[in-house]
C-alpha cells in the first residue's frame, strides 16, 4: 500500500525546512517596503468580498511589456501572499508588472471555491494592466494556474486571449490521492470535487504556452504528478513540456523566479 502522508510530505525531506518560511518573510517584506517607498507597489488592492481576497501589485519603472500573476503555494490551506513579495524583484526590474493574490484558505474554502477568487483575482489585475498575460504557481499554487487553462476554466473569454504562457511549478495535478491523507481532514476533498479539479482530467486551452516544472530532487510524487499531466496532455496533441531542474528540492525550486540569470526565469520571461 502507498502511504499518501508521506508521499505528499515536502518538509521532511528537506534539511532545515522549518526556517524557511521566516526566511521568505523576511526577505518578501524587505523587498515590499523598497517598492512601497519608491511608489512602485500597491499592497492589498480588493478584488472580491472576503478577507483573503487581496492582492499586491508591483510595476516596473517605465514602459510595461506585461502582466505576470504568481499564485503560492501551501496545500491550499497554509501561508498567505506576504511570503512571496521578493519572488517579482526580477521581473519587474525587467519590465513586468506583477501581481501577487490570497485567496481564501481551508477549511473556510474548498477547492473549486480558491479556482473561482484566483480567477477572480486574474481577472481583476488584468484589467488593471494591459498586455500579454503569464501565470505561474508553485506547489498548490501550480494546481491553481493549471486549472486556469483548462477547458472549464472560469477566466472570461477577453482574459483567456491575452494568456501567453502558463508555469505550473510542483503541482498536483491528480487530486484523487489527497483524499487518503489525513490532510483531507482540512480539505475537505469528496471523490467528485477532487476529479473535477483535478487539471489531468481535463482537456488543457488550445494556444497557450504550458511548461510543467519541478525539481528533480523532489519526492516521487511530485515527479509522477508532473509526469502524469505531460504526458496526458501531450497526447492531446498540445504543445505542453515538462522541465525536471536540477538539484532543487520542492521548495528550492521556485527561488529562481527571483533571479534574472536562472533557467526558470528565462522560461517565464522570455
Amino acid at each position: 500500500m502507498i502511504d499518501w502522508d508521506d508521499a505528499f510530505d515536502n518538509s521532511s525531506y528537506v534539511e532545515d525546512s522549518d526556517r524557511l518560511a521566516q526566511c521568505w518573510s523576511d526577505a518578501a517584506a524587505s523587498f515590499r517596503d523598497e517598492q512601497l517607498a519608491q511608489g512602485s507597489a500597491t499592497t492589498d488592492l480588493a478584488y472580491g468580498p472576503l478577507e483573503r481576497n487581496r492582492l499586491d501589485l508591483f510595476r516596473p519603472v517605465g514602459d510595461c511589456t506585461g502582466l505576470i500573476v504568481f499564485i503560492h503555494g501551501g496545500y491550499w490551506h497554509l501561508l498567505d501572499k506576504t511570503y512571496w513579495s521578493h519572488l517579482a524583484q526580477a521581473a519587474v526590474a525587467a519590465g513586468w508588472a506583477v501581481a501577487i493574490p490570497g485567496y481564501s484558505l481551508a477549511p473556510a474554502a474548498r477547492i473549486h471555491e480558491i479556482t473561482r477568487e484566483i480567477s477572480n483575482a486574474i481577472n481583476f489585475v488584468a484589467n488593471m494592466v494591459a498586455g500579454p498575460l503569464r501565470l505561474i504557481g508553485h506547489s498548490a499554487g501550480g494546481h491553481l494556474v493549471a486549472r486556469m487553462v483548462c477547458d472549464d476554466t472560469p477566466l472570461p473569454v477577453s482574459i483567456r486571449s491575452r494568456l501567453q504562457k502558463v508555469i505550473p511549478v510542483s503541482g498536483v495535478f491528480d487530486l484523487r490521492p489527497l483524499t487518503l491523507t489525513r490532510m483531507n481532514e482540512t480539505l475537505r476533498l469528496t471523490d467528485d470535487e477532487a476529479r473535477t479539479e483535478s487539471p489531468v482530467l481535463h482537456t488543457p486551452l488550445p494556444a497557450v504556452d504550458i511548461t510543467c516544472w519541478v525539481g528533480a530532487a523532489e519526492r516521487p510524487e511530485f515527479l509522477r504528478q508532473t509526469r502524469l499531466i505531460t504526458e496526458t496532455w501531450q497526447s492531446l496533441d498540445t504543445g505542453v513540456r515538462d522541465y525536471y531542474e536540477p538539484d532543487k528540492n520542492h521548495f528550492s525550486v521556485i527561488e529562481g523566479m527571483a533571479s534574472g540569470d536562472t533557467a526558470l526565469f528565462r522560461e517565464l520571461t522570455t
